[in-house]
């Protein structure tokens, strides 16, 4: 695919032509698809050239074959503002082993998630994208999050001129800290709304405000345009790709593998976004064997990379891993979409008859063409048993998620005895999830305060407790707003003052 005829176009084939700054301002298609571009790009540098770059040096040599119509100074712009001192450690993504394993931790950002790897560009893109195409509306960001990437999406557009952000999170759905670090967000700009119902819920509505012509007239009669943060944006999943090539990179520097040898990648998911971006790495030449998905008991995507069938008809069960608690995973269209060789019109077939039925079934042929995903799970015994014997074994102490992904990591190679270097996504500090992981690692915490267990998870730990937490421990609660999920487009309006 020639860099120069990169474009966008929509899942569902509504829309083509589009430049990667336009796309990256719509978010959504108006057809409901997602965007992608019309190929994916080769990676244009050596791996042994790579191994010797920074994370910045890598990101402009990824990004820049996404993100054609940006000039050179205009990345390079958006990528040094992201990844700056925001970020705990130098690294950026650091890569640290414990147990044989290779765990990319990817939470040292201003939220402690791994949402901030893309996070911290999206509001540089986005603005950039908006000066590039003469755009005059404000920029409304509008966000469904399972926990992380409210907050994340807040941090990085709060108060940058020319946009609003709305976040809608499910009540009760995500952890204390991740709730505390939403409803005690600064900035003029930045609006949370606690919906009632779950992740899908809050997923669902948001993409039925972007779907509603009829409100994005009135939006536009008050000059605002909707856009999204989600991983359904773009602009999100590129960002995303980079650290698979980064990890890799490390991997051949530290001696670990030689340039060309295989890995295999681990990713806890629950929308899908961040081992799709795994999966970009590996179309783009980045030698990797096999993309291990891992789910919590929510296992929606174990069985169908199991048995060909996506059905979410089925209880949703809140984990302690609640970043994954999702039925509805918005990206896997995308990866249907590629394995339909590019069919759009077989897509939309399959997309209205999950809206419609709430299941679809691929073909054998497009099963064929996702023999790069193995699909594994962990129930919360599971997980909590993982988190534990991991710091039992070797005082590395490790999240919710990464427990999940660390555990189905396990049970692969006890099942299929395969040893290829493995980097697993770790997607969180385990002080977002403190109660939960000291529980795992100490026993049951009961109702205990939790700055009092975030306290004792520094002890066991020996790690410092990041500025993103301490912030939060005497914080006023400035966003109190709730509502149902049918009343979800009345609180845009409320916010807007429409």
């Amino acid at each position: 695919m020639s860099m120069a005829n990169l474009s966008y176009q929509s899942t569902r084939g509504g829309e083509k032509g589009l430049t990667a700054s336009q796309a990256i301002l719509k978010g959504l298609a108006e057809d409901g698809g997602l965007y992608m571009p019309s190929g994916l790009p080769k990676l244009e540098i050596p791996l042994g050239e790579l191994a010797g770059m920074s994370y910045q040096e890598t990101a402009y040599q990824v990004m820049r074959l996404f993100l054609t119509d940006y000039t050179e100074e205009e990345l390079k712009y958006c990528i040094r503002s992201a990844y700056d001192s925001k970020f705990d450690t130098e690294e950026i993504a650091p890569l640290r082993e414990a147990d044989g394993a290779y765990y990319l931790e990817l939470f040292h950002g201003s939220t402690i998630a791994f949402k901030d790897m893309a996070l911290s560009i999206l509001p540089y893109l986005m603005t950039t994208a908006a000066k590039k195409n003469h755009v005059e509306n404000e920029i409304v960001i509008l966000t469904a999050t399972s926990g992380d990437t409210g907050k994340a999406a807040m941090a990085g557009f709060a108060d940058v001129p020319g946009t609003r952000i709305i976040v809608f999170y499910p009540k009760g759905g995500v952890s204390r800290i991740q709730e505390l670090q939403m409803v005690t967000q600064k900035g003029d700009n930045t609006a949370v709304v606690a919906i009632h119902g779950n992740f899908d819920d809050a997923q669902t509505g948001v993409k039925k405000i972007f779907g509603d012509q009829e409100f994005a007239k009135k939006l536009a009669e008050k000059e605002f345009q909707l856009s999204s943060a989600n991983s359904i944006n773009i602009g999100r999943l590129v960002p995303q790709v980079v650290y698979y090539v980064y990890a890799y990179a490390r991997l051949v520097k530290n001696g670990t593998i030689r340039e060309g040898d295989e890995i295999n990648i681990t990713v806890p998911t629950g929308n899908f976004g961040n081992i799709l971006a795994a999966y970009f790495a590996k179309q783009m030449g980045l030698p990797v064997k096999l993309l291990l998905c891992a789910s919590n008991d929510n296992k929606v995507l174990y069985d169908f990379f199991r048995t060909g069938i996506y059905d979410k008809k089925r209880e949703f069960v809140l984990t302690s891993s609640p970043s994954m608690d999702i039925l509805v995973s918005s990206n896997l269209e995308r990866l249907i979409y590629l394995s339909t060789g590019c069919d759009a019109g077989a897509n939309r077939a399959l997309m209205e008859e999950l809206a419609r039925t709430g299941a679809y079934q691929v073909t054998d042929e497009m099963r064929a063409r996702m023999a790069d995903f193995w699909g594994g799970y962990a129930t919360e015994a599971e997980n909590q048993a993982e988190i534990k014997r991991l710091s039992d074994k070797t005082g590395y102490i490790i999240d919710t998620h990464t427990g999940v992904a660390s555990c189905v990591y396990h049970k692969y190679v006890a099942e299929t005895g395969d040893i290829t270097p493995t980097v697993i996504a770790s997607t969180a500090s385990p002080y977002k999830f403190s109660h939960s992981v000291m529980a795992a690692v100490a026993g049951d915490q009961g109702d205990r305060d939790e700055f009092a267990i975030i306290d004792e998870l520094c002890k066991a730990s020996g790690v410092a407790i990041p500025r993103a937490v301490e912030e939060i421990r005497n914080a006023p609660i400035r966003h109190k707003r709730e509502c149902d999920v049918d009343t979800m487009e009345d609180a845009v309006a409320e916010i807007l003052g429409l």
